[in-house]
């Protein structure tokens, strides 16, 4: 799940954690053409698009933590894009997409992905979706079906025995890691630059972190409204219980799931998916901790073309 995803107090403290945040300049995630849609149902959504090529649309969503984005699908974004349509959206409360103070839910980011497919894509998609991203890429395609043809797992998450917090549990931690005085400087402690490389140092071990993915991170965190998306990840508000049943378990599209070890989730519940669900089908990209697209992106990328192989005919 990456940034902020572990115990809030593994962070504490760091000097001047309290401080107003200061907005930095925030550049373009990928080097293509960036364009926006205004979604009814999720506000304005940013996005990266390079359609020169031909074949069936290939979109990228990130993951959900502390400071994600686009800048996550990178590697697969320039692997991808001289051989198909390649699109990379930023997420509802992430990017240069809104971040307006409100409600984010499963269903929010669900339904943003939907509307980018119908109103932007217009085609039956291949979606590439990692760690978080997984559960609303999967909600979205059991949603609208017709609109996205295989999907592609990268470490993900609903697949732990351990359950999350849910209903009442998460909507009083929410209530907590809102309290005004506390938010900001919270936010900053998880976001700053020596957090955000304790938690990708986790999934880059031996000091291998790309340090363009750290101040990528730290300036996407450094935005106007940063933190009102995050607090609801925190507190568990974004994760669906016993998401291996009621979501990938009902998918009819074909289904690759590529993971290894993660230091945030585990994968307990998936062979037993695998066997059971003839469209469902996993590899591992090993050694790596969580980001394998980062890690090991040829190899990533080797098994994504592979089970896309499977598929119909472009």
């Amino acid at each position: 799940m990456g940034i902020g995803a572990m115990s809030i107090t593994s962070v504490l403290p760091l000097p001047n954690a309290c401080l107003a945040a200061r907005s930095v300049h925030l550049p373009e995630a990928l080097s293509a053409s960036r364009q926006v849609l205004t979604s009814r149902r999720a506000g304005l959504l940013s996005y990266y698009a390079d359609t020169q090529a031909s074949g069936r649309p290939l979109v990228l969503i990130h993951s959900i933590n502390a400071a994600p984005s686009a800048f996550e699908m990178k590697p697969l974004f320039d692997h991808f894009r001289a051989q198909r349509p390649v699109y990379a959206l930023d997420l509802p409360g992430f990017g240069f997409s809104d971040r307006s103070d409100r409600r984010y839910s499963p269903e929010l980011f669900a339904n943003a992905i939907q509307d980018f497919l119908r109103e932007v894509v217009r085609a039956p998609a291949d979606l590439v979706a990692f760690s978080l991203g997984t559960e609303f890429a999967a909600r979205a395609a059991l949603e609208s079906p017709a609109a996205v043809t295989s999907l592609v797992l990268l470490s993900p998450t609903g697949f732990s025995k351990r359950s999350l917090p849910t209903g009442e549990l998460s909507q009083r931690v929410h209530r907590v890691l809102s309290t005004p005085g506390l938010s900001q400087g919270l936010f900053n402690l998880l976001t700053s630059r020596p957090s955000i490389r304790y938690f990708l140092g986790q999934a880059f071990p031996g000091g291998k972190t790309p340090p363009e993915m750290v101040e990528y991170a730290y300036a996407t965190a450094h935005q106007p409204g940063a933190r009102f998306a995050p607090l609801y990840f925190l507190s568990g508000q974004l994760f669906t219980p016993q998401a291996a049943e009621v979501l990938y378990a009902r998918l009819t599209q074909p289904v690759l799931a590529l993971y290894d070890r993660d230091p945030n989730v585990t994968f307990d519940l998936l062979p037993d998916l695998v066997a059971s669900h003839p469209n469902w089908r996993a590899e591992r990209v090993s050694p790596t901790c969580g980001i394998p697209q980062w890690d090991r992106p040829a190899d990533t990328a080797a098994a994504i073309a592979r089970f896309w192989e499977t598929l119909p005919s472009i």
